[in-house]
């Protein structure tokens, strides 16, 4: 869930600097070139002033003429604003550089033609940094009443793009600068709304995994969340007490039906002894009877198994499988099975040594029982950083994907092996056992043909 929530609000954050950073940097454009046009109108002013005198055509005209025509070179000079003052019949009064003339077309002859009407000309258009645009300005000479000329300014936009550009990268650094605060706070947001949720996640897990004690706090995040919690915990409770209820009632009628069985049997072996030796009507009740006696162990073995806490202790996962193969070596021989064992020999874990044993047992003993003979069941030790597998895999007529996904479950047995001594409980009391110490009981196709069963226990201690 981080994975899509943290984006989307990455994504809706950066949405939102950019839809305040694309106006902030328009505004920051048109202010750089206002400044420009509002100084330009400042000196037009001056200007036309100036120009007023030129047009009174009294005496001292031309010293004016000579004084207008020298501000005009020094402004270009120093500012490199090509200047100049233009009669109404686009003849020059002065100007500078003295090559200059009012452009026939264009933004000049627009902000002139503007000018002879008696107002300022309007504001250029935008220039943007990535333009070469100038800026025009003009403004009328009036004397008594009448426009006489009109003063023009024809300014480069270098400075005003770098001034601009400037405020753009400040502008960038600042929308940098708020997305990286932007994605730290998503990640605080993301990780405190989600805490919960992982942490629901984690207890979930746990009690799938046969641990029924874990339960959520509810103490953080969301308020949604928090009420979620606890109805997890109250699910849970009333989970951990069905399921209770459960094994107290498989244990009492293992344990309340093994005597009357007991003495049923018993009965059974004195009528046999009335009966003519071979009878196969009792061979056939004194078989069922013992099949319904292992039943009623492995229910009570069940219960007890998850029932019980592991007593977890540093096991020689190596040495502790060498002596389960060697134990049933005899049994695989005897179905002409080959039986071996490989990988690391000496190699710890967490483990409940009892618990594992019978694990071990029950999955080689499966092993071995749906193996031909001339097959081989090879049984291996690996260890990895955070646990320690033990695999056996067979060479057995192995089960479809439909049976793995059921393998395990209680009294479950496959269709194809109905033949086969069994009460369907020895996987599913291993998978109780190991389950209570941290460890697991996985299972997948062995190719070309038969079953890989991979024990699994963790190489940390109960403390980490």
């Amino acid at each position: 869930m981080r994975t899509r929530l943290l984006p989307l609000l990455i994504i809706l954050m950066a949405g939102v600097l950019l839809a305040l950073g694309f106006p902030l940097a328009v505004s920051v454009a048109a202010a750089q070139q206002q400044r420009v046009v509002i100084d330009r109108i400042d000196d037009t002013a001056r200007f036309a002033a100036l120009a007023q005198f030129v047009a009174e055509q009294t005496s001292g005209t031309d010293e004016r003429r000579r004084t207008l025509q020298d501000e005009l070179e020094t402004y270009d000079s120093v500012y490199g604003i090509r200047a100049g003052v233009f009669y109404r019949d686009r003849s020059a009064m002065a100007v500078a550089p003295a090559t200059w003339r009012l452009p026939v077309e264009g933004e000049g002859r627009e902000a002139f033609s503007e000018a002879l009407l008696g107002r300022r000309s309007h504001d250029p258009p935008q220039v943007w940094p990535w333009q070469r645009g100038r800026v025009v300005v003009a403004s009328p000479v009036v004397r008594d009443g009448d426009v006489v000329a009109v003063v023009v300014l024809d300014s480069p936009t270098s400075e005003m793009r770098s001034r601009t550009i400037r405020g753009w990268l400040l502008i960038a650094v600042g929308e940098v600068v708020a997305m990286l605060v932007a994605v730290g706070a998503a990640i605080r947001l993301t990780g405190w709304v989600l805490l919960p949720v992982e942490t629901l996640d984690a207890a979930a897990h746990d009690i799938a995994s046969g641990r029924m004690r874990s339960r959520v706090v509810a103490s953080g995040g969301p308020p949604e969340l928090r009420r979620l919690a606890r109805s997890f915990n109250e699910m849970a409770d009333n989970v951990e007490e069905v399921l209770e209820q459960q094994r107290a009632f498989v244990a009492d009628a293992s344990h309340q039906l093994r005597n009357p069985l007991a003495a049923l049997l018993l009965r059974i072996e004195l009528l046999a002894l009335e009966l003519p030796e071979g009878n196969e009507e009792i061979a056939s009740v004194r078989t069922e009877g013992k099949r319904l006696g292992q039943v009623l162990d492995d229910l009570l073995d069940l219960a007890l198994a998850e029932h019980t806490a592991a007593d977890l202790q540093l096991t020689d996962i190596g040495a502790l499988t060498t002596e389960r193969v060697a134990a049933w070596r005899p049994f695989a021989e005897e179905n002409g099975v080959r039986l071996t064992a490989d990988g690391a020999s000496a190699v710890t874990a967490w483990a409940d040594p009892v618990a594992l044993s019978s694990a071990l047992d029950a999955v080689i003993d499966n092993a071995c029982k749906f193996t031909a003979a001339g097959e081989e069941v090879r049984v291996t030790v690996a260890s990895g950083r955070e646990d320690v597998t033990v695999v056996v895999a067979d060479r057995g007529p192995g089960l479809t994907d439909q049976e793995l996904e059921r393998i395990g479950d209680r009294f479950w047995r496959s269709t194809r092996h109905q033949n086969v001594r069994g009460s369907g409980l020895g996987l599913s009391i291993s998978r109780a056992l190991l389950a209570a110490g941290g460890g697991s009981l996985t299972y997948a196709p062995h190719e070309p043909h038969g079953l890989r069963v991979t024990v699994t226990v963790p190489r940390n201690g109960p403390n980490g």
